[in-house]
């Protein structure tokens, strides 16, 4: 069985892509986290927006160079996009509807390194179908953004299985949850 692994960048306990700078370690560990999975799981927000910010053809000059390993491994993806509202996906993509529990149940039960999943997951915490949580927590307060978890009709314990601290003064939380 692959497990689903998720990971999201946090300020100040809201997420908001559009306010953390972006940082050439960072994306070499996005990079890792990516080759740890052999698809990625994204909700039609998340895919939409890694879609208009990756997928070639790039502007050329519109990043820095260091950002094209992350952009390369996210094209190159197996994408599974849950939606009720998109007609179609492309970008080696497929839509999954239907029972969403039963749907990653059987993603999850397929041979492979794991599914990586990022966005806000709130029904998959909900359902119990996420296996690692990691938390990136940027020095930086915002004040806006989505939570992650609101509305989470039950608590999920966590236990912490790793820490990296980033030279920006980020810090990447792993955990797994207490079962």
């Amino acid at each position: 069985m692959r497990p689903l692994r998720y990971s999201i960048n946090v300020l100040d306990c809201c997420c908001d892509h559009r306010v953390i700078l972006p940082d050439e370690e960072l994306h070499r560990h996005a990079v890792e986290n990516l080759e740890r999975a052999d698809a990625l799981l994204f909700g039609r927000v998340t895919y939409e927006m890694m879609e208009a910010a990756f997928r070639p053809p790039a502007r050329t000059g519109a990043k820095p160079d260091w950002m094209e390993p992350f952009a390369r491994t996210i094209d190159a993806a197996k994408k599974y996009v849950v939606s009720s509202t998109l007609d179609r996906v492309d970008w080696n993509a497929e839509l999954v509807r239907g029972d969403l529990s039963e749907a990653v149940r059987q993603l999850k039960q397929e041979a492979g390194k794991g599914l990586f999943t990022g966005g806000v997951p709130l029904a998959l915490a909900e359902l119990g179908l996420i296996d690692e949580y990691e938390f990136v927590v940027h020095p930086r307060l915002a004040g806006h953004g989505p939570t992650l978890f609101a509305g989470l009709s039950k608590h999920v314990d966590l236990k912490l299985v790793s820490r990296l601290e980033f030279g920006s003064g980020a810090v990447a939380m792993r955990y797994e949850p207490r079962r």
